[in-house]
């Protein structure tokens, strides 16, 4: 197997948002990859500028950030070439490595803009090392830049950032101080395809977690009262477990529930709403196990929620 760190830059369109192509926000302007073995050693790299069809002029931000110039893209080939060249020097079956979720997702979009059908398998899964650094290092929910990561690990900052390829070989520098292990343990879904049907609907065991990733619905409600959305569940006995607290709203897309398994303990249910690209709801739904210290936060954070509602209503 092969680990593919990539990383990507982007260009959007130079007279704003309101002139953008709606399912092309972003057009990839480079690519860079580093490739390494089973044992995290690195055994190739592969960088290309890729010359705009859509955006032909860079945008502030994007002459701000990555030190690409309009005479860098006169040689250059186009993406549908490109991409080609780039998958097929992936190999077979290889895993994707990104410093967040964001540079899959605009690698679909352009692909899908072009007509290129995806070479992905679904689910896809990939390893968001941004993701990794934090469980390992930090406290698993705060996301930190690429230089910080760099900085905290000491390592020397010899080439410059913003650029595909440098940003990929840094990324995988992390990698490699992180062990096979980590890596494999804390996979990551892609969501730019979600499951269509029930029957597509994604189940997914770490360590410590659960995921569930649901079908699509027509609004958050409907959602809400479907019995496998809503349903708690202890993931060490595989059974439905009594909510202690149902589902209450963390926001307008957020959901909480508290639940508790005689044998095991209380469980912490979360659920995440978001839209596809058909503009439906689907569930993201997470479950863990917590201390009786945590259940007594949530309930307590409920209870000030409740308070703070009813003030207002008052008002």
């Amino acid at each position: 197997m092969n680990y593919i760190v990539l990383d990507l830059e982007w260009n959007q369109c130079p007279t704003g948002k309101s002139n953008e192509i709606t399912n092309l926000p972003f057009e990839i302007i480079e690519i860079g990859a580093v490739k390494l073995n089973d044992a995290l050693q690195e055994t190739d790299q592969f960088r290309e500028i890729v010359k705009p069809q859509v955006y032909k002029k860079l945008h502030f931000r994007t002459k701000e950030i990555v030190s690409l110039r309009s005479i860098d893209f006169e040689s250059a080939r186009y993406f549908p070439e490109i991409i080609t060249d780039f998958l097929a020097w992936c190999g077979d079956q290889p895993a994707f490595c990104t410093w967040g979720p964001a540079d899959l997702m605009e690698l679909q979009r352009n692909l899908a803009y072009h007509k290129i059908p995806s070479p992905f398998p679904f689910p896809f899964l990939y390893y968001d090392i941004q993701k990794i650094f934090s469980i390992v290092y930090e406290d698993r929910k705060t996301r930190r830049s690429l230089e910080y990561a760099i900085d905290f690990l000491k390592f020397p900052k010899d080439i410059a950032f913003h650029s595909a390829l440098s940003d990929a070989l840094y990324t995988s520098l992390i990698m490699q101080h992180l062990t096979p292990k980590q890596i494999a343990e804390n996979s990551s879904v892609d969501y730019y395809r979600t499951p269509a049907r029930r029957r597509q609907e994604i189940h997914l065991t770490y360590s410590t977690y659960v995921k569930y990733v649901s079908k699509p619905f027509e609004s958050k409600s409907q959602a809400m009262k479907d019995r496998i959305v809503s349903a708690t569940t202890c993931y060490l006995c595989q059974k439905n477990v009594p909510k202690k607290m149902r589902w209450f709203p963390i926001g307008s897309n957020n959901y909480c529930a508290l639940a508790f398994c005689p044998v095991h303990g209380y469980l912490k249910s979360k659920i995440r709403m978001r839209q596809n690209k058909d503009e439906k709801y689907y569930a993201i739904k997470t479950t863990k196990l917590i201390s009786e210290e945590d259940a007594f936060a949530i309930r307590e954070k409920r209870k000030i929620q409740k308070v703070k509602k009813k003030l207002h209503k008052q008002i």
